[in-house]
């Protein structure tokens, strides 16, 4: 559905050491950066990316917005929660677990990353 996500940050440098941590959990590889100064996480189901804000002001969340990351595994999720803590991310909602909704059972995780963006993983349970 979608082809890339990117979101705004203020010290890509930082924010690529807090996404490599989850992204390793998650088996994926180090960010890659660019002669401009942005990362990608290529993959072949999109690419995730991070970037200072064209327009030169600070980064900001969007009210609202969550980026969602797939996990294989309620264990996965809870290593990715711990690394986004370890690498600076700040704990946000209910602690990881179980959650019901929309006629499914999943285990997830949130987090803030160091720009304040929401993110969360997500293991659907079958």
């Amino acid at each position: 559905m979608f082809s890339h996500v990117m979101l705004g940050a203020d010290d890509v440098a930082q924010s690529k050491k807090f996404y490599d941590a989850l992204m390793e959990t998650l088996g994926h590889r180090p960010g890659v950066m660019d002669q401009k100064g942005r990362c990608f996480y290529f993959e072949k189901t999109g690419v995730f990316s991070l970037s200072k804000p064209i327009d030169g002001q600070p980064a900001s969340c969007g009210n609202g917005s969550t980026i969602g990351f797939v996990a294989d595994s309620p264990e996965m999720v809870d290593a990715w929660h711990a690394a986004g803590l370890k690498h600076g991310g700040k704990a946000i909602e209910d602690p990881p677990g179980v959650r019901e909704g929309a006629g499914q059972k999943m285990y997830l995780a949130y987090l803030r990353d160091p720009s304040g963006n929401k993110i969360c993983a997500l293991h659907r349970m079958v």
